[in-house]
């Protein structure tokens, strides 16, 4: 079974009943690159590149059951793409009825945006699912199985390839009923990273060509921060094209570096983890039932990208009062009361970006605003939970 798939079910285990992670299952695993069937690809160094003489390529993993029906499914991809090379990613599903799908596109991807747009696909609907930004849904039938499929680009056959080094993606069937238990902390004693703390306020009316302005550049502001925990980042070289005089220019960096011209924003969850992977470190989306297992990364090491979503008044201490559709924030910590202290972009400068959020608030806007999602970025030489 493959390692990641390994790490998320034994993380399940050891942190939430067996009951609740029967009934909300959560599942993700990296396709077998080895493995597959491609056309015009090869597989060199643990990665799929484009044969020689080619300028495109198709790699069709083999089917993954994850074990249970889903009806969410969300890829992850970490690749280089040189020169004018990009990626195509896309998804095919069987439902519990014995249906197929066609194919979903679920990203067209390139690091920089100079010869290719990077986009998610609109309109992708049918009897069997429906595409929403970066998620394939469910219409009717539950999923049983899914296929992933990239094709891989570039301008000319003696142009460097683009390379592959991941893809995977994660399954769930997870509902969130009000009224549910808030998880119990698993040390009482207190645990913090050192993790950079960047507003995206103070970037307001940047470059608004880019999803709006830093206003609504939550993503790629929580996204660079646990980037550069890793001690990683764009260069000078890259930040060149940002305004001298604007402070932490890597955040303006990430945002053009993960905007989608078709969602016109730049929350894509898979464009920031694509992100994020360019600079060596591997990077995926994944849900987690509860801040229980969201504090074993932490006591691992590895901050996490949380997803929330909230009604008025709900979060205490929360910039956005009124609520929000979807915000991004950083979970760096746990104080000994088990609350958890995260980096919320939300802020007017960066050294008010530090928020203790109440457990039972916090997890109730991140467990039923996105189903506990989250971006899980760390080197490979820093085990997963479950691996440690």
């Amino acid at each position: 079974m493959l390692r990641a798939l390994i790490a998320v079910i034994g993380l399940l285990s050891m942190s939430v009943p067996a009951q609740a992670a029967a009934t909300q299952p959560i599942a993700f695993s990296r396709a077998a690159l080895v493995n597959g069937t491609g056309n015009g690809v090869q597989f060199a160094d643990g990665s799929l590149v484009l044969a020689a003489g080619q300028s495109s390529g198709t790699w069709t993993s083999d089917p993954t059951q994850p074990g249970f029906a889903f009806d969410r499914l969300v890829a992850s991809w970490n690749a280089d793409t040189p020169a004018d090379g990009s990626l195509r990613i896309a998804a095919q599903v069987t439902t519990d009825a014995g249906e197929t799908s066609d194919w979903y596109t679920l990203g067209v991807w390139a690091g920089d945006d100079h010869a290719v747009q990077r986009t998610s696909v609109p309109g992708q609907r049918d009897a069997l699912g429906r595409v929403d930004t970066d998620t394939l849904r469910a219409q009717a039938a539950l999923f049983t199985s899914y296929t992933l499929r990239v094709q891989l680009e570039r301008a000319s056959a003696d142009d460097p390839s683009p390379t592959l080094r991941m893809l995977g993606a994660s399954a769930s069937n997870f509902k969130y009923t009000d009224g549910q238990a808030v998880s119990r902390p698993i040390s009482t004693d207190a645990v913090e990273l050192a993790v950079p703390a960047y507003s995206q306020e103070i970037h307001a009316r940047q470059y608004p060509r880019w999803g709006g302005g830093g206003e609504a550049w939550c993503s790629p502001t929580s996204t660079e921060m646990v980037v550069e925990f890793w001690g990683r980042g764009p260069s000078n070289a890259d930040l060149a094209w940002v305004d001298a005089t604007i402070a932490d220019p890597s955040v303006d960096y990430a945002a053009r570096a993960t905007y989608d011209a078709a969602y016109r924003g730049t929350g894509n969850w898979p464009f920031n983890a694509a992100y994020a992977a360019r600079y060596g470190l591997e990077a995926f989306i994944t849900q987690l039932h509860s801040l229980s297992e969201a504090e074993q990364f932490i006591r691992s090491g590895i901050p996490l990208v949380a997803s929330i979503a909230s009604r008025p008044g709900e979060l205490d201490g929360f910039l956005f009062s009124g609520g929000t559709n979807g915000h991004l924030v950083v979970i760096v910590g746990f104080d000994a009361s088990g609350n958890p202290i995260v980096n919320d972009p939300a802020a007017w400068s960066d050294a008010s970006v530090r928020r203790v959020y109440d457990r039972a608030q916090f997890e109730r806007v991140w467990r039923r605003g996105s189903g506990g999602t989250v971006y899980v970025i760390h080197p490979l030489e820093v085990a997963l939970p479950a691996e440690s």
